[in-house]
């Protein structure tokens, strides 16, 4: 059985073992034809932590793991800068 998989932006990492990622998706408008963005949040099972704010990572839909964690984490795809300079910031202090 194949199961669906998104990409997406991690917009919180605040949670244990937990990530929310906002999955965009464009189309274009029924009656004006103007493109449009849709957001879709999805809350995401981390189990390592290894993900941060601004990564684009690979999610993909698995059983109900809590009352809202439907998917789970496959791979990260792109480190995000910002963990760098933090990361960076936090070694002078």
């Amino acid at each position: 059985m194949d199961r669906n998989t998104q990409i997406g932006r991690v917009v919180s990492a605040k949670m244990d073992k937990t990530v929310v990622v906002a999955v965009d998706r464009k189309r274009n408008h029924r009656l004006y034809k103007k493109a449009m963005t849709k957001t879709s949040k999805f809350k995401v099972h981390d189990e390592n932590g290894s993900s941060g704010i601004g990564d684009l990572v690979r999610i993909q839909e698995t059983r109900p793991l809590s009352k809202e964690k439907r998917w789970r984490l496959i791979e990260v795809i792109d480190k995000s800068v910002a963990d760098e300079v933090l990361s960076d910031e936090g070694d002078i202090r």
